[in-house]
C-alpha cells in the first residue's frame, strides 16, 4: 500500500521549523505545496496501478521539487550553493 512520502524525515528538520520558515519565505512556501501536490499525485497513481513510466515520472518531479526545497532552506534568495562560484 503506497504511503505519503516524510520529507521533514528526509530533511532531518521539524515540520514546525520549516512552516515559521514558510510563512516569512513566499517562494518556500509555493515549494512546499508543490511537494504536497506530487506527493499525493505519486500515492494516487501507485494506487491505481498507473503505469510505471508515469509514476518514475512523477517521483522524479517529487525528487526535482524536493532538491529545489532544500536549496530554498540552504541558500534562501540565491541560486544555491553556485553563489560563491
Amino acid at each position: 500500500m503506497p504511503v505519503k512520502h516524510n520529507l521533514f524525515e528526509d530533511l532531518n528538520v521539524s515540520k514546525e521549523a520549516v512552516a515559521q520558515r514558510s510563512q516569512q519565505d513566499p517562494k518556500l512556501a509555493k515549494l512546499l505545496e508543490a511537494y504536497a501536490d506530487i506527493d499525493n499525485q505519486v500515492v494516487d497513481a501507485e494506487n491505481a496501478s498507473a503505469a510505471d513510466d508515469e509514476v518514475r515520472k512523477l517521483k522524479e518531479l517529487r525528487l526535482l521539487t524536493k532538491d529545489k526545497i532544500v536549496q530554498q532552506l540552504e541558500y534562501p534568495g540565491t541560486r544555491g550553493a553556485a553563489k560563491n562560484f
